[in-house]
C-alpha cells in the first residue's frame, strides 16, 4: 500500500499537461496609490476573496520583437506578506499554447520603463475591449482592504502567451484565437503545502489508514480461518506408532 501511495504522489507531482505555474512569497505591505490608478488599468483581480477567475488571453506566433508572444497582465492583491503562494494557469488541450509567467511589486511595475510601456498598452487595449458594464464589475471585484486601509501586499502578474501549433487551415496561422483560461491563486499552508490540496491530502491519508486497519483485519480473519481448517492427521498417526 504504501509502494502505490508513492507511486501515485509521484505521478502527481509530475502532472503538468495544460497547466503552467509559479511560486512566489508575496512581499511586504505597500501604501496603494490614492487616486485610481490601479483601478483604471483595469488588470483582472485575483485575491483571498478571489483565489480562481476565468478570462481570456491574447496570444500570437513568437517573433523577434515578442519572443514570448502577446502580453497580458492581472493583479494579486490582498496576499499574506512573506507566505508562499503558487498561481497557476489552466486551458484547453484544444488551444496549445507556451506561457511564461512573471510576477513584478509595484515598484517594479511602475520604475520600469520596458514593464510600464507594457502594463499601459495593456490597458488601453482592455478600455477598447470592455463594455462599461464590465469595466464597473471589474472594479467591484477588487480586495477590500479591513478597516479600510491604504496599505497591501500587491504583485503585478504578466503573463506572455505564444501559439504553440501549427495548422494547414491559413485562417488560424495568420489570426491566434484568444486563450480560454482559468487563472488559480493558491495560498500554501504554514509555506510547505497548497491549500487547494489539503482535500487531497486528505483522502490519501483516510485511504491509508483505513488499508492498514482493514489489512489487519483480513489477516486476523484468515489466520483463524486456517487454524480452523488445519488436518488432524498428524496426531492419530504418531499415536499408532506408539502403539
Amino acid at each position: 500500500m504504501l509502494r502505490l501511495l508513492v507511486v501515485f504522489i509521484h505521478f502527481l507531482l509530475l502532472a503538468s499537461a495544460n497547466v503552467e505555474k509559479t511560486i512566489f512569497v508575496a512581499p511586504p505591505a505597500v501604501t496603494l496609490p490614492q487616486d485610481a490608478a490601479i483601478d483604471n488599468l483595469l488588470l483582472e483581480p485575483l485575491h483571498p476573496e478571489r483565489l480562481s477567475v476565468r478570462t481570456f488571453f491574447n496570444a500570437s506566433f513568437p517573433t523577434d520583437d515578442k519572443p514570448h508572444g502577446d502580453e497580458s497582465w492581472a493583479l494579486l492583491e490582498g496576499l499574506s506578506p512573506r507566505q508562499r503562494h503558487e498561481l497557476r494557469i489552466c486551458w484547453l488541450a484544444t488551444q496549445p499554447t507556451a506561457f511564461q509567467i512573471d510576477t513584478f511589486t509595484m515598484a517594479e511595475a511602475f520604475e520600469t520603463a520596458e514593464l510600464i510601456i507594457s502594463l499601459t498598452t495593456y490597458s488601453y487595449a482592455r478600455h477598447a475591449q470592455l463594455s462599461a458594464a464590465e469595466i464597473d464589475a471589474l472594479k467591484a471585484n477588487r480586495f477590500k482592504t479591513p478597516g479600510g486601509s491604504d496599505r497591501s501586499s500587491v504583485l503585478f502578474l504578466r503573463v506572455q502567451a505564444a501559439a504553440d501549433y501549427f495548422s494547414l487551415n491559413k485562417t488560424l496561422m495568420e489570426n491566434v484565437p484568444p486563450v480560454h483560461v482559468d487563472l488559480i491563486l493558491d495560498p500554501y499552508l504554514f509555506n510547505v503545502f497548497p491549500i487547494s490540496l489539503l482535500p487531497t491530502a486528505g483522502y490519501i491519508i483516510v485511504v491509508a489508514v483505513s488499508a492498514w486497519f482493514i489489512s489487519v483485519v483480513v489477516y486476523q480473519l484468515m489466520a483463524a480461518y486456517i487454524q480452523r481448517n488445519e488436518p488432524s492427521g498428524a496426531p492419530e498417526v504418531e499415536d499408532k506408532k506408539t502403539q
